[in-house]
């Protein structure tokens, strides 16, 4: 990692995982305390906790590295967005797909309760990871003989949700990649299937299961499609954590869950229906630049991330400054190389938050022979990394 990178990272990666340590400490004694009495009181509370978090990554992604997200919809689902529970269905298309749902939710004030189905790796990440976990994410081992109980269990708790929320399910099972694309390519040459050009094929088990436990409490489903304008550079952690900008498209539909299918099978066709759509709708936007069927909302830039990572850092700066203070750490040579430590330690911790997220470190496969549901591709070794 260059030097300059280092010189920003590690600053960053201070304030976010000292602040982040403070919040996984109360929600820890909320999960303890409060959730045993009342757990809809524990998940307001945690509500708050989780955006004070989340709100750094925007912060970094809106005013420190000034990422613009473009929203294309009609203006009845804008109006909706944040007021309603919903089942996003987005394609995968960066590293950074996630952040770009927590900005939409913040937009919509729902960052607090955006959810997501996760591989399990995932909550063992610190701050990050422990923080979904106790938000109620959910993380799954991509083998559905073991996942399959775990999703309807945790999709069937959220029925009793006291505040709207977005739960997001990467139905691809892994991001876009070109390798992965000529691998979905091969598969569905092979099986007689729709031959995607900018979507991968997805994987309908969890979509049926999801649709099937939250129907009766979920009124609406988002196609969410994301595009990278052609003149934008590929968005990524270590770049915004760099300072450098990108643009990215966001396209939702909004569809009623009751107007689904009954049948798994219907369902599932359903979902590849979508996804052969939204390869339609990606050729489109290659071709215009931009989401034309649909007009661009104003989503503004809100200065509460900003307000709260100046408030984390004015609170952490006094906070060390006592501790130095008080501790004399830095007055010998054993209290510089404890802090020289801990600071190595932060570094280490933010760049493997950076290479979790890289789209490149999932290594492609070839599709290997198995015997999946008709018009599913069968696992493969890229599919067991996110």
């Amino acid at each position: 990692m260059a030097i300059p990178a280092v010189a920003v990272i590690l600053p960053l990666g201070l304030l976010f995982f000292s602040s982040g340590l403070i919040v996984n400490l109360i929600q820890a004694i909320c999960f303890v305390l409060i959730r045993p009495l009342s757990k809809s009181t524990y998940r307001t509370i945690n509500r708050a906790l989780a955006e004070l978090l989340w709100l750094e990554l925007v912060w970094v992604f809106d005013w420190w590295a000034g990422v613009k997200v473009q929203l294309f919809t009609d203006k009845e689902t804008f109006s909706l967005m944040g007021k309603e529970h919903a089942l996003l269905v987005p394609n995968h298309r960066s590293d950074v797909d996630w952040l770009v749902g927590w900005v939409l939710a913040q937009r919509a004030g729902c960052l607090g309760s955006a959810l997501a189905v996760m591989k399990k790796s995932s909550k063992v990440l610190p701050v990050i990871g422990w923080s979904m976990w106790f938000s109620e994410y959910l993380f799954l081992e991509r083998s559905w003989a073991k996942d399959e109980s775990t999703l309807k269990s945790g999709l069937q708790q959220l029925k009793d949700f006291p505040r709207p929320f977005w739960l997001a399910l990467f139905v691809e099972g892994t991001r876009f990649t070109q390798a992965k694309l000529l691998a979905a390519q091969e598969y569905a040459t092979s099986a007689g299937l729709p031959i995607p050009r900018n979507v991968l094929i997805p994987r309908t088990k969890g979509f049926v299961s999801a649709v099937s436990n939250m129907r009766s409490f979920v009124p609406a489903i988002y196609d969410v499609t994301v595009a990278l304008p052609k003149s934008s550079p590929q968005p990524t952690l270590l770049r915004m954590f760099r300072g450098q900008s990108s643009v990215v498209h966001v396209h939702i539909k909004r569809r009623l869950m009751k107007d689904l299918p009954e049948t798994d099978d219907a369902i599932a066709q359903w979902c590849r229906d979508i996804f052969v759509a939204k390869d339609a709708l990606l050729d489109k936007h290659i071709a215009d630049g931009t989401f034309s069927d649909q007009e661009m909302q104003d989503i503004g830039r809100p200065i509460k991330s900003l307000v709260v990572v100046m408030s984390w850092s004015c609170l952490l700066v006094l906070g060390v400054l006592k501790f130095l203070h008080w501790s004399s750490l830095l007055s010998s040579w054993k209290g510089i190389a404890i802090s020289s430590s801990a600071l190595a330690i932060i570094t280490i911790l933010m760049q493997i938050l950076i290479r979790f997220t890289q789209s490149e470190r999932s290594t492609p496969a070839k599709v290997v022979p198995a015997k999946p549901n008709k018009g599913e591709a069968p696992i493969t070794g890229q599919d067991k990394q996110h």
